[in-house]
């Protein structure tokens, strides 16, 4: 198996940075941190401390020191399920999951997942299945679908649902396929500009804009990401768009929040007038979704050339189902992870990794590879595009590795990590939180800026 320096070399050549940046890095500890067959650990600590060097790179383009850079893997593990450590006011956080969601066995043995946490998600399921809203009711009525049967209605009907699959099936699945010859993620250039320098700065992102249109986990911690190295992280959703709170609160640290509704006109111009000043522009949309707005990756660098755009996406830009919904946990379903998870632990049925791994991997990598893209932008010109996806960096966890003993260990309890966390104001009350895992030794990683409730901020730049 691939040493931490290893694996980060690799990801540093594939952005295009230079794999000797990797001597500077320091890994302590290893696999098993949490318990799982899988190197979790390990995937934490590359794709963290991947753009923690990118950041450094962004730093010494405009004349600060070089840097020496620190990546513990309990602290990395750990902030790959930072939701579950916060508290408000000392209460723990609420639960994220909606009480019909999870694993359910169909009428010829097989498993799926739903994903019920957003009401129109929740409630297009139970008018699918004729269900009411209870565990149940939903679990007598999928006695009466095959899985890969209910999987494709669901999917049709714009639901998020995965049958269960083992590495062998989705290997040969046309989607596994298109998955398997992507490379980890993509650095595109898609238009001319000229170069936009760096200007001097006391930290490596200050003064970056970027506007931040994502939701839920992985576009969110991307975003908290550049926000860390001193972005100036503008996120924007709509008011009609669900949320969950608890993971607003979680990576909304370091943003500005606003609120546009993109489905009228003067929303669009108000976006657009955005785009206009934004250097980064980062986007979880439902593949096509931007696109219908006027906000395709080309529309945006034509709006603002030299921009970088990053594009997150469940399931990949090729294939199938390139424009299939899904969420972290439905693409370890279908992908063959929670199978060989669960084979690897002795238990019937699917069992999930340990935190939502590839949710928190492709929020680092999206960050890295935006971070490294901006610096080729600054010496080449041109607008690029990046693009990460959950299933590609799923792929990439499998190509690690596995754990022998990966379930010797225990759980990690609130208790037992408060020595990772720090307490500050916010506007939701007193926040405790996961500290960046990422150790700069010039300029530390810290948000400027508590999260608020959305929409409390101008749609403005200042």
């Amino acid at each position: 198996m691939l040493a931490q320096s290893a694996i980060l070399e690799n990801l540093l050549g594939l952005a295009g940075l230079d794999p000797a940046l990797a001597r500077r890095v320091s890994f302590a500890g290893d696999d098993p941190v949490l318990p799982s067959s899988f190197r979790v650990a390990a995937a934490a600590q590359a794709s963290i401390a991947a753009s923690a060097v990118a950041a450094a790179a962004l730093g010494a383009a405009r004349g600060l020191p070089a840097q020496d850079i620190a990546v513990d893997a309990r602290h990395a593990a750990v902030e790959f399920r930072s939701d579950r450590y916060m508290s408000i006011d000392g209460k723990p956080p609420d639960d994220v999951w909606d009480k019909i969601a999870g694993l359910y066995q169909c009428g010829d043995g097989r498993w799926v997942r739903l994903h019920t946490n957003f009401p129109h998600h929740r409630d297009g399921v139970l008018k699918l299945l004729g269900a009411g809203y209870d565990r149940q009711a939903v679990a007598a009525a999928l006695k009466g679908w095959m899985a890969e049967e209910f999987e494709t209605a669901a999917t049709e009907a714009g639901m998020v649902v995965a049958m269960a699959r083992g590495f062998a099936e989705w290997d040969a699945h046309p989607q596994g396929e298109a998955v398997a010859a992507l490379p980890l993620f993509t650095i595109e250039k898609i238009g001319e500009a000229p170069p936009r320098p760096l200007p001097k700065g006391p930290r490596p992102l200050a003064g970056q804009r970027v506007l931040d249109l994502t939701r839920i986990i992985a576009g969110p911690v991307a975003g908290r990401t550049l926000a860390a190295h001193g972005a100036n992280v503008l996120l924007v959703t709509g008011p009609h768009l669900p949320a969950v709170q608890t993971l607003v609160i979680d990576t909304g640290r370091g943003k500005r929040a606003t609120r546009i509704d993109l489905r009228d006109e003067e929303g669009r111009e108000q976006l657009a007038g955005l785009v206009g000043e934004a250097d980064m522009f980062l986007q979880g949309y439902r593949p096509g979704g931007l696109a219908m707005k006027g906000f395709a990756p080309h529309e945006v660098a034509a709006l603002r050339p030299g921009i970088v755009y990053l594009s997150l996406s469940a399931y990949g830009h090729a294939g199938p189902w390139a424009v299939k919904r899904g969420f972290d946990s439905l693409v370890q379903t279908a992908s063959g992870l929670n199978l060989a998870e669960a084979e690897a632990a002795g238990d019937a049925m699917p069992r999930a990794l340990p935190c939502q791994a590839l949710d928190y991997a492709a929020g680092y990598l999206l960050a890295f590879a935006g971070m490294a893209a901006r610096l080729r932008q600054a010496r080449e010109g041109g607008s690029w595009l990046v693009r990460v996806s959950l299933a590609q960096t799923g792929y990439w966890l499998r190509g690690l590795g596995r754990v022998e003993n990966g379930f010797s260990v225990p759980d990690l309890t609130p208790a037992a990590v408060v020595d990772l966390t720090e307490t500050s104001a916010s506007g939701f009350g007193w926040l405790r939180a996961v500290r960046h895992p990422a150790q700069l030794s010039a300029t530390p990683a810290f948000w400027q800026r508590p999260s608020v409730p959305l929409g409390t901020d101008a749609p403005a730049w200042w």
